[in-house]
């Protein structure tokens, strides 16, 4: 796996303060994209014990809620298996921590790929130009979903995220 940047104590990205892991490569490549440095999967550095080791010491942190996996795209085939490995281990050392993730790809496809299941929160599909919306919350097109991973698998279909 490979990365762009690690964000520390960001509050765009997800209900509360947040460490985000911006991961490179993305088959979407969507036009309008406010990221397109991450779409090469060669790009970025590669993720190793130190960034590993950064993002649990930011994850420590009584203030901050949790990590959110953004990108490029965390379920790119070369980020899949490190994004699943990372949000095992974070759940398990971090129960109380939420981890959001953000996707091109729509719910119906992912949804039953191994990293789901340590998932709290996924905002699924395509960023759409001609749908954009500034006043949408935690997305950028008004086609992107908010998703509550754990009532959605429980349904057994997607289930939107009600932060109230």
């Amino acid at each position: 796996m490979r990365y762009h940047n690690i964000t520390k104590d960001d509050m765009l990205n997800g209900e509360g303060l947040r460490v985000v892991l911006w991961t490179a490569g993305c088959p979407h490549k969507c036009p309008g994209c406010h990221n397109p440095v991450t779409w090469d999967e060669n790009g970025g550095l590669p993720f190793g014990e130190s960034e590993r080791q950064e993002i649990f010491d930011e994850l420590s942190h009584s203030y901050i809620s949790g990590i959110t996996f953004s990108g490029g795209d965390p379920l790119h085939k070369t980020n899949i298996d490190g994004v699943t490995e990372l949000a095992k281990e974070i759940r398990a050392k971090f129960p109380d921590k939420t981890i959001w993730l953000y996707t091109g790809f729509e719910w119906e496809q992912i949804c039953n790929l191994p990293v789901v299941k340590y998932l709290d929160v996924v905002i699924d599909g395509r960023f759409v130009k001609e749908k954009l919306d500034n006043k949408l919350h935690w997305r950028g097109s008004s086609n992107q979903r908010v998703i509550d991973v754990k009532a959605s698998l429980k349904r057994g279909s997607a289930v939107l995220y009600d932060n109230k």
